[in-house]
């Protein structure tokens, strides 16, 4: 209720005064204690789930990974099944896609062509991962000698160009190529990258208070490597891995385009886009369904690199 004042300020005025309310500083300050404490990836979380570009690239991703490992969900036809009759067919009912120079089926090709590229891409990743991390670990936690040994090694295979030394070591492979060699190849020259991410990293947190304190309350070194260290060193090497998983599939496909990849028998989309480059005038639906496959499942992986980043990083938000 607003009191008014008996002496107005002029007359025929009259000024109205609220009530002062009383507000001590500890009701002001208090801050309720009974909720969870937040997390690096609760808060990355919640950033997540309200990205519509999170949810779209994650649609993505796993429709890729769903048809890579239960193709015949989408369809019953044998990729490897071709009729010269149907040579450049244009599609029909069962067959959305129509027909290669061959008559094989293009759609039953695209689903299974998944199940290569998809499969290189992650394991690829995995051992580009577990090398980089335990390089990059290494040199950035003990430093020193160990870290200019592992720093050389480092900028040595950097140095290497990446595409043309796998093209160059799989002519090595002519005769005996399958997909762990393909993995195996690209491992060999994709992981420093990511070990001067994560060697970066691990010298920034290994600096940290906790780590300090850690050091004082006599933990080991392996303990503090495993249970402090990496924990904290993930983040750039999630955000790394997400996108270089996309880079590893488009290297396979480069690799099997090439000639030098997959071997024929393998239905992959990279060997489909060599296959489809002679017939890109007459017939361009066979370079467009495998291509775009790829491209989107390539672009899937991209958006998604670029929103873990924004979401493990505040700074890189975009405003």
């Amino acid at each position: 209720m607003s009191e008014i004042l008996e002496q107005p300020h002029r007359p025929g005025q009259t000024h109205y005064v609220s009530e002062i309310d009383e507000t001590g500083l500890g009701a002001v300050d208090a801050v309720a204690d009974d909720s969870a404490p937040s997390s690096v990836w609760g808060e990355a979380w919640k950033y997540l789930r309200k990205r519509v570009l999170f949810w779209v690239a994650a649609a993505i991703i796993l429709f890729a990974v769903i048809m890579a490992a239960f193709p015949q969900l989408f369809t019953r036809i044998d990729p490897n099944f071709c009729e010269l009759s149907n040579s450049y067919a244009p599609p029909s009912a069962g067959h959305p896609f129509g027909y290669d120079r061959q008559g094989c089926d293009i759609f039953s090709r695209t689903v299974y062509g998944a199940r290569a590229s998809v499969i290189v891409g992650i394991l690829t990743t995995a051992v580009v991962v577990l090398i980089g991390a335990v390089f990059g670990t290494l040199a950035g936690f003990f430093g020193g000698i160990l870290d200019s040994i592992l720093s050389r090694i480092t900028d040595i295979i950097f140095a290497v160009p990446f595409l043309l030394a796998a093209i160059v070591v799989m002519q090595m492979f002519r005769e005996n190529r399958t997909i762990f060699t393909v993995v195996i190849v690209l491992a060999v020259f994709g992981w420093p990258q990511i070990a001067r991410i994560t060697r970066g990293a691990v010298m920034q947190t290994k600096n940290e208070e906790f780590i300090t304190a850690s050091r004082a309350l006599g933990e080991s070194r392996l303990r503090i490597i495993l249970r402090h260290i990496i924990p904290n060193a993930t983040a750039p090497m999630i955000v790394y891995a997400t996108v270089a998983l996309g880079t590893f599939i488009v290297s396979e496909a480069t690799l099997s385009f090439l000639g030098v990849g997959l071997p024929s028998d393998v239905v992959s989309w990279g060997g489909d886009i060599s296959r489809a480059q002679t017939a890109l005038r007459q017939a361009p639906q066979v370079l467009f369904y495998p291509a775009g496959a790829l491209a989107m499942t390539v672009l899937s992986f991209i958006m998604m690199g670029d929103v873990v980043r924004d979401a493990l990083d505040p700074k890189a938000r975009k405003k």
